[in-house]
């Protein structure tokens, strides 16, 4: 199936009226839900560690800024590694609920583990290595567990409900962290284990609550390696890999983004984990509006529509405005990308996979744009330390046309040609995408 094919508004809708016509989020199953859950209560324990992490390394145990930089690289290159195996092992096992429950587990247990492993900076790696490998496994079997619990064409609403789940997690950790550092004596060890105890409270909520989905193939018909690996012949996967990749070199990552704010409106270090939560907030208010929109709209135009937010972005952090317009321009606009982008990508992307291979194509769409964002990432640190903070920020304004234009390209234009053959059809034909 070509992607302009399942991209055009209402193509995936049940044919019967009364399904054509379910409107609110109610249309996106209880396990949605049930997943939306596990990942609030999960991202609220990860937010909590996020929002000490700099402080606990550097001055809780006097890590050296450069150590602490190599652990921060560490996080998403453990992440991007083994959203693959996760996913390749979830179609093997056709168990996507299990492989996801030993990545929650693992992240909960990492949090622990920050506590025994004390001041060694090899222990602490390995540590936040192992959290990022929970999450890594996790990702892609959650997010293939969406697309087979809610209906096609609510696909996107419910990644926007989920998403929205999401990020009221990661609006409250933060704050959540505050309180249990004035509560404790500024005692990083009770953050810590508040934190542990949330996240074993979304593993058991995944158990109790979620329930394991799968396509309807034969059971001998499971995912095989030789299959894994052919995955990139396909014609739409490809674009859509590559689409991913150039989409995620697009973005320098929330850290210099608050970094740059913080730099030109001297905000405090007390205040500065409070940029998170308000684009965390924006996020969550826009995450089922705008997976609403993309439903009836059109999944493709919405994410582009993103990425022309992230452009307002760096172009405001590199322009003359000043002051709290500028801070709440930056965060309206940041949240509002990770709305238009995070969850409607797999909703763009789940249809065009082939079933018996969904969840490893996730992954690697997934694993894809990890590696381009911290490509994009190391670049930027690097150009900001050659060039200032100011250049920089604009070179990356001026890398999100191109970007946009080939992705737009790749998705549209490629795809209404008659020159791909899709190796999952027979047939060469595919139609022009309208929305």
């Amino acid at each position: 199936m070509y992607l302009s094919s399942i991209d055009r508004p209402g193509a995936d809708a049940a044919p019967t009226a009364g399904r054509s016509r379910l409107r609110g989020i109610t249309a996106v199953g209880g396990n949605v839900f049930a997943l939306g859950t596990v990942s609030l209560l999960t991202d609220v324990s990860a937010e909590m560690v996020t929002a000490i992490l700099p402080v606990y390394l550097v001055v809780g145990l006097s890590m050296s800024p450069l150590a602490y930089g190599a652990l921060d690289g560490l996080h998403t290159g453990a992440t991007a590694l083994l959203r693959l195996a996760g996913g390749y092992v979830a179609d093997r096992a056709r168990r996507p609920k299990t492989v996801a429950g030993i990545g929650y587990a693992l992240s909960a247990l990492a949090k622990l583990g920050l506590l025994a492993v004390g001041r060694t900076a090899g222990a602490i790696g390995l540590v936040i290595a192992v959290d990022r490998a929970g999450k890594g496994l996790r990702t892609a079997p959650r997010d293939a567990l969406i697309t087979l619990s809610a209906p096609p064409h609510a696909l996107a609403r419910a990644f926007g409900v989920h998403r929205a789940m999401d990020g009221f997690g990661a609006f409250l950790g933060p704050l959540v962290a505050l309180a249990v550092l004035a509560a404790a004596g500024q005692a990083f060890d009770a953050v810590l284990v508040t934190s542990f105890c949330i996240a074993a409270l979304g593993v058991l909520v995944l158990v109790l609550f979620v329930r394991d989905r799968h396509d309807e193939r034969p059971p001998a018909a499971v995912a095989t390696p030789r299959e894994a690996l052919s995955l990139l012949r396909s014609a739409p996967v490809r674009r859509l890999v590559v689409a991913a990749c150039l989409l995620g070199f697009a973005v320098i990552g929330d850290g210099f983004v608050y970094l740059l704010l913080q730099r030109r409106e001297e905000v405090s270090l007390s205040s500065f984990p409070l940029l998170a939560v308000g684009t965390s907030l924006v996020y969550l208010l826009l995450a089922v509006p705008v997976g609403a929109l993309a439903d009836r709209v059109g999944r493709l135009p919405v994410v582009l529509g993103g990425y022309t937010a992230l452009l307002g972005v760096y172009l405001l952090l590199s322009g003359p405005l000043h002051g709290m317009p500028l801070v709440a321009l930056v965060l309206v606009l940041y949240g509002s990308f990770y709305a238009a982008t995070d969850g409607v990508l797999m909703a763009l992307a789940g249809p065009v996979l082939p079933a018996h291979l969904r969840t490893t194509g996730l992954a690697l769409i997934q694993t894809g744009q990890a590696l381009a964002y911290l490509a994009s990432s190391v670049l930027f640190g690097l150009a900001w330390q050659l060039w200032g903070p100011a250049t920089a920020v604009r070179c990356a304004a001026a890398l999100v046309v191109p970007v946009v234009a080939a992705t737009a390209f790749l998705l549209v234009v490629r795809a209404t040609t008659r020159t791909d053959t899709d190796n999952h059809t027979d047939t060469d034909t595919d139609t022009e995408e309208t929305a």
